[in-house]
C-alpha cells in the first residue's frame, strides 16, 4: 500500500507540472491548452516514456498495467476530475439562453446529435472491416460508441471566437450557444441509453429488444426526472446551501452534493458524469452560480489537467503505426465534421437563417472536446471499446479542435447577414457613471460592491484584470465593470431601479467619507514619521537599479517647481525614448496639483505612474539655493528625487522607503556639499 501511494504522489506531481507546462506552451502558439495536456499524457504515458526503466523505478514511473494502461488509483483521480469538469460545465450552462432559444437551438442541437450519431455508425459499418480488420455490427458496442463520442460540441473554442468577433449576441452566436447546450445534454442522454443497450446483450450475442426499450426508457426517465426536480428545486437547494454562510463552504458543499448525485446515477446504471452535469445544471440559474465557479476554480485548475493527461496516457500510439488505422481516423473525423455542418446547419434554414447563417452555425458546432473524451474513457475502462477505437476518438477530438477555429473565422468573414430577415436580439441596458479621476472611480466601485454584498447579493469576480464583477441575488443579475474613469453597469431594464437606487446610497456614503476628510486632521503625520530618522552611524544604500550617474544633476539651475520637474524629466526621456515628455510632465503636474510632493527637511519626491515603461526609473537633482516646492514644513526644497513608475506591478513603495531611510541630517549635508554626479551617486548607493 505504501509503495502504491508513493507512486501515486510521484505521478500526480509529474502530471500536474508537465500538463500545465504543455497547456502554457500550446496556448502560446494559439492552440487550445487541453491539446497540450493530451499530448503530454501521450508522451509520458505507459506506451512511450512512462515505462522506461529509471533508477528506483525499474518498471518506469507510469508502468503499463496488466488489465488497464494506468493504475486504479490514478484513474480514480481522473474520474473525480471528470465529475468536477462536468459539474462546472453544468453550472456554466446558461439556462435562460437554453429556454429562450430552445426551439431553434433544440432543432440545431438535435440535428447535430442525429447526424453525428448516424455518420459515426455508418463509418464503423462500412470501413471497420477493410481498415481495422474487424467488422462491427450495427448494435455492437464499438459502433454505438463511435456514434456517441461525436455527438457533443465543445463550445469553449467557438465562444472565444464569437467573443473576439463581437458576434456573441448575433443570431448565429446565440443559436450556436443554445444548440451546444442542447447537444451537450443530448450527448449525455445518448450515453445513458447506449450504456443500457450494451448491457442488454444476451449470452448468445443477440439483442433483447424488450430489455433495450425498458433500459432506454429508464435511462431517459431518470435523467429527465432528476433534471426537472433539480431545476424546480434549485432555489430551495441554493437556500439550504446558503445556510452554511461562508462562500467557500457553500461552494464545497455544492461539489459534495454533485459527488453524491453522481454516485446515485452510477448505482442506477447511468454514468457518474450525468449526475454531476445534472447537479450543475440545477444550480446554473441560482444566485450562487458564479460563487461556485469562482471558489471551485482552483480545484478545477488542479484536477482537470489530470483528466486530459490521463486520457492521453490511455492511447496506445502503436495502433497508429498502421496506415489503415490513420485512414479510418481521418474518414471518421471528416465525416463527423460534415455531420455537424449538415446536421446543425440544415435545420436552421427553417428558422430565418440563410445559407451563410447555416454554414456559420454548422462550423461553430464542429469542435469536440471533454465530453467526447469522457465517453471514450468510459468505453475503454468498461471494455466496450479497444485501443484503436479510443485512439480514433482522441484523434477526432484533436483535429476538430484544431481546424474548427479556421472554419468558423472564414464563415464569419463572409460578408452579409446570416438571416433572411433582420433579426432583433434583446439588448441589456447599461448605465455609465463618469468620474474626474481613476482613484475616485475605483473608490465608487469598491463601495458599490460592498453595498450589494451587504444587501445579500453574491459578488463574483468575472475578470480581475479588467475589474469586471457580477452581482446575483434570486432573479437579479447585474454586471459592474470599471473602465478608466467610468463605472459601467449592465442589467435588465426591469432592474434599473435596483441599480439607480444603489448608486444613490453609494454616492451618499462616499460623500460622507469625503466630508470626513475635511475635518482638521493632521494629514502629514505619516510623512513626518517616515522621515524622522534617528541619526545612526550607518544607513542602508538606495538600490542602484533605480537610477545611474547619468540621471543625476548636481547643480539645478531652475528656480521654479515646474522648471525642476522639466529638467529632471528631460534626462530620463533622453535615455528612455519611449516616454512621451508632454504626457509624463502633465501627469507629474497633475499629481502636484492634487497634493504637493514637497516633504520636509528640504526633500521633495515628485512622482507618478505612466505608460511606456516597464520598470521604475529615478532622477536626482540638487539645488544649492533651494526651490519653493510648497513643502510640508514651509521651507525651500534642496534635494529632489523624480520617480516614474509603470502603471502596475512596481516596487515604488520600496524605493520611497529606501530614500526615507537615507535622508538623515548627515546624508543631506553630504549631498548639498557634493561637487559631482559621481559623488552624489556614491553617497546614495553605499552604506553610511
Amino acid at each position: 500500500m505504501t509503495h502504491e501511494m508513493m507512486m501515486l504522489v510521484f505521478q500526480l506531481g509529474i502530471i500536474i507540472f508537465l500538463a500545465k507546462l504543455g497547456n502554457r506552451i500550446f496556448e502560446k502558439i494559439h492552440i487550445p491548452g487541453l491539446i497540450g495536456e493530451l499530448v503530454v499524457g501521450i508522451i509520458i504515458g505507459p506506451y512511450l516514456l512512462g515505462s522506461l526503466s529509471l533508477p528506483g523505478f525499474p518498471d518506469g514511473i507510469f508502468p503499463l498495467g496488466h488489465n488497464f494502461p494506468v493504475s486504479t488509483e490514478l484513474y480514480g483521480i481522473s474520474t473525480i476530475a471528470s465529475i468536477i469538469l462536468l459539474f462546472i460545465s453544468g453550472v456554466e450552462t446558461d439556462l435562460n439562453l437554453f429556454i429562450r432559444y430552445s426551439v431553434v437551438g433544440g432543432f440545431v442541437g438535435v440535428g447535430g446529435i442525429i447526424f453525428s450519431f448516424l455518420f459515426g455508425m455508418l463509418v464503423a459499418l462500412f470501413f471497420s472491416g477493410p481498415l481495422l480488420g474487424k467488422s462491427m455490427g450495427f448494435f455492437s458496442p464499438q459502433t454505438l460508441f463511435l456514434g456517441a463520442m461525436a455527438t457533443a460540441t465543445s463550445v469553449g473554442i467557438t465562444a472565444r471566437i464569437l467573443s473576439e468577433k463581437k458576434k456573441m449576441e448575433s443570431p448565429e452566436g446565440v443559436t450556436i450557444l443554445a444548440g451546444a447546450v442542447i447537444d451537450d445534454v443530448g450527448g449525455i442522454i445518448v450515453l445513458a441509453i447506449i450504456l443500457g443497450i450494451v448491457g442488454s446483450n444476451t449470452d448468445n450475442g443477440g439483442l433483447d429488444w424488450g430489455k433495450i426499450g425498458i433500459i432506454a426508457a429508464k435511462s431517459f426517465g431518470i435523467w429527465l426526472a432528476a433534471t426537472a426536480i433539480g431545476i424546480l428545486a434549485s432555489h430551495r437547494i441554493s437556500g439550504l446551501l446558503k445556510l452554511f454562510k461562508t462562500k467557500t463552504t457553500i461552494a464545497i458543499m455544492s461539489l459534495g452534493l454533485a459527488l453524491i448525485v453522481a454516485g446515485f446515477f452510477e448505482e442506477a446504471g447511468l454514468a457518474m458524469i450525468i449526475g454531476a452535469y445534472v447537479t450543475g445544471l440545477s444550480l446554473s440559474n441560482t444566485d450562487i452560480k458564479n460563487l461556485i465557479n469562482e471558489i471551485l476554480h482552483p480545484l478545477y485548475e488542479f484536477f482537470v489537467p489530470i483528466f486530459f493527461c490521463v486520457m492521453g496516457m490511455l492511447i496506445d500510439v502503436r495502433t497508429f503505426a498502421s496506415p489503415k488505422v490513420i485512414l479510418f481516423a481521418l474518414i471518421y473525423t471528416i465525416a463527423e465534421s460534415l455531420a455537424k455542418i449538415l446536421g446543425c446547419g440544415l435545420p436552421s434554414l427553417a428558422f430565418n437563417f440563410n445559407l451563410k447563417g447555416a454554414y456559420r452555425i454548422g462550423a461553430g458546432m464542429i469542435p469536440r472536446g471533454e465530453v467526447a473524451l469522457i465517453i471514450a474513457g468510459i468505453g475503454i475502462s468498461a471494455g466496450f471499446i479497444q485501443q484503436d477505437v479510443f485512439g480514433v476518438a482522441v484523434f477526432m477530438t484533436l483535429v476538430t479542435t484544431l481546424v474548427a477555429p479556421s472554419f468558423l473565422i472564414s464563415a464569419m468573414n463572409i460578408k452579409g447577414s446570416g438571416t433572411k430577415k433582420e433579426s432583433k436580439v434583446e439588448q441589456i441596458d447599461s448605465y455609465v457613471c463618469s468620474f474626474k479621476s481613476n482613484e475616485l472611480a475605483e473608490l465608487m466601485l469598491q463601495n458599490t460592491i460592498e453595498l450589494f454584498d451587504e444587501e445579500g447579493f453574491f459578488v463574483s469576480t468575472l475578470n480581475p484584470q479588467d475589474n469586471i464583477y457580477q452581482l446575483r441575488k434570486d432573479r437579479y443579475v447585474i454586471t459592474v465593470s470599471l473602465n478608466g474613469q467610468d463605472l459601467i453597469f449592465h442589467y435588465r431594464k426591469t432592474d434599473e431601479g435596483i441599480v439607480l437606487g444603489s448608486l444613490v446610497d453609494v454616492f451618499a456614503k462616499v460623500e460622507k467619507m469625503l466630508q470626513g476628510l475635511k475635518e482638521p486632521i493632521n494629514k502629514n503625520e505619516a510623512i513626518k514619521a517616515l522621515f524622522e530618522q534617528k541619526e545612526e552611524e550607518r544607513t542602508p544604500p538606495i538600490d542602484p537599479k533605480y537610477f545611474n550617474i547619468n540621471y543625476i544633476i548636481p547643480d539645478l539651475k531652475s528656480k521654479t517647481k515646474e522648471g525642476v520637474i522639466q529638467d529632471l524629466l528631460s534626462i530620463l526621456v533622453e535615455d528612455n525614448t519611449k516616454i512621451d515628455f508632454s504626457y509624463a510632465f502633465k501627469e507629474l503636474m497633475k499629481r502636484e496639483n492634487e497634493m504637493s510632493t514637497g516633504l520636509q527637511d528640504g526633500v521633495a519626491i515628485p512622482h507618478t505612474k505612466i505608460e511606456g515603461i516597464d520598470k521604475i526609473i529615478c532622477a536626482v537633482g540638487i539645488s544649492k539655493s533651494g526651490i519653493d516646492f510648497n513643502s510640508l514644513d514651509g521651507k525651500p526644497s534642496h534635494i529632489f528625487f523624480l520617480i516614474l513608475s509603470p502603471i502596475a506591478g512596481t516596487n515604488r513603495l520600496e524605493l520611497l522607503s529606501q530614500i526615507a531611510k537615507k535622508m538623515t541630517e548627515k546624508n543631506r549635508r553630504k549631498l548639498l556639499n557634493a561637487k559631482s554626479a559621481e559623488e552624489i551617486y556614491k553617497i546614495l548607493t553605499t552604506e553610511g
